[in-house]
């Protein structure tokens, strides 16, 4: 297959764009290249007969339309979002710019190429989203594919609605879509400015390592390599006008998962006291959802696909990565709001 892919130069995209070309796709890789891109991220491929790179912005319908004209893809696989939570907070009105309204011309550039082209059987618009349009959930339960949505965030809040735009071009217009939302991702390339890759960077610059509340909030981590490849099997198998939710089936508590990278580090980089001494507890973030957990029944059941990397492979496998990759992360510590503490400024003027 020949795929479009959005937001290919970001964490998830480019595992995407890195697992696509080695399975044998051709990929063209459209990322406007924000803060949070990074075009190292598919340096490896960037000289592949199969691989081509457009430096634009999905919220330029005249570009979009270029685009789909000149490499004529065969499927759309939509990543390009803006995605951090303490963002979203802070400044809501870009995550509802890009996650709505850039699908929404994406959406329009796709069906027209679909259109005009004799809307081809075989032509897929994925869409790939996230469990936290769906809430939180209390100690016990799973979000599944009909749980009702309840976003609690803006960036959540604009997920959700572009969701509800790729459901509607595919009811209204009939163009052939698929859905997948995903709990939270991790391992190579993880942009500085998440959760693990937040507590390796400054365990190891010996500075505090600060975890919101009490640590009790509980995720479903998934390893961006599994990731890839549900995202992969979704476009290829899944069943048209049909959502996929994607888990780790590795739920753990913040405070856990930090202390079990602390755990790592005092083995793969030793210093004078452990590193779980640097935790320090901060001011929880506004909105902060308890606890998501998916369940994968139905990507299990109906594509065959389960992950195959545990939570403690796939955090050794990233503090290793981020160990031996020094040079990549230091370049992205200067980019603006890396480091920070973001996501505090409820009440303040827009």
């Amino acid at each position: 297959m020949k795929i479009l892919v959005t937001g290919g130069a970001g964490f998830i995209g480019s595992a995407v764009v890195r697992r696509a070309i080695r399975d044998g796709h051709a990929v063209v890789n459209v990322d406007a290249l924000t803060y949070a891109a990074c075009l190292a991220n598919v340096a490896m491929v960037a000289d592949h007969p199969a691989y081509a790179f457009e430096h634009a912005d999905i919220r330029d319908a005249e570009a979009m339309a270029r685009i789909f004209a000149a490499h004529r893809p065969d499927a759309v696989m939509h990543l390009a979002a803006e995605s951090h939570v303490d963002r979203s907070i802070d400044g809501p009105g870009a995550f509802i710019d890009t996650n709505v309204r850039g699908t929404y011309v994406l959406l329009e550039a796709a069906r027209a190429w679909w259109t005009s082209n004799g809307r081809p059987e075989g032509f897929r618009f994925h869409h790939v989203s996230t469990d936290e349009v769906y809430g939180s959930l209390g100690a016990t339960g799973q979000f599944t594919e009909a749980t009702p949505y309840a976003p609690n965030s803006p960036y959540s809040a604009s997920k959700a609605a572009s969701d509800h735009l790729v459901r509607a071009w595919g009811e209204t217009y009939g163009l052939p879509y698929v859905l997948t939302n995903c709990s939270n991702n991790y391992g190579p390339y993880h942009f500085p400015e998440k959760l693990i890759p937040v507590v390796i960077l400054k365990a190891l610059s010996g500075e505090p390592i600060p975890v919101y509340g009490q640590g009790l909030n509980i995720r479903d981590w998934l390893y961006v390599e599994d990731h890839a490849d549900a995202l992969l099997t979704v476009l290829q198998r899944g069943e048209v006008g049909r959502t996929y939710n994607i888990g780790g089936e590795n739920e753990v508590t913040n405070i856990d998962l930090v202390r079990r990278i602390c755990a790592l580090l005092d083995r793969m980089r030793p210093q004078a006291r452990p590193h779980a001494e640097q935790i320090a507890f901060v001011t929880d973030r506004p909105g902060h959802d308890l606890r998501y957990a998916i369940d994968p029944t139905r990507i299990r059941t109906e594509l065959g696909w389960r992950p195959s990397v545990t939570l403690d492979q796939g955090l050794e496998r990233t503090v290793r990565w981020f160990l031996d990759n020094e040079p990549w992360w230091r370049a992205l510590q200067a980019r603006d709001g890396v480091g920070q503490r973001l996501g505090q400024a409820v009440g303040a003027a827009p």
